[in-house]
């Protein structure tokens, strides 16, 4: 199902060279993981299975730092 009802397709994100990308802060609670840092594991075991299958890393998995919605400010600041 790829229509606008499907979850992922409402959650994609387009770049400005049209295409495709989804973020790991959106897809770890979609995915049934609870912390975001425990989904970051995941993703390093899927950097490595492309690498084995042969594929480039970097044409697959972008490197983007997402700002963290913080609860509360830290005491401070």
């Amino acid at each position: 199902m790829n229509g606008p009802n499907n979850i992922f397709e409402r959650i994609k994100k387009i770049n400005e060279h049209g295409r495709e990308f989804w973020s790991a802060r959106d897809l770890y609670k979609l995915l049934g993981y609870t912390e975001y840092g425990k989904f970051l594991t995941a993703i390093e075991r899927a950097k490595e299975a492309c690498a084995n299958s042969g594929q480039n890393i970097n044409q697959h998995f972008a490197q983007v730092s997402e700002p963290q919605k913080s609860k509360k400010a830290l005491p401070g600041k």
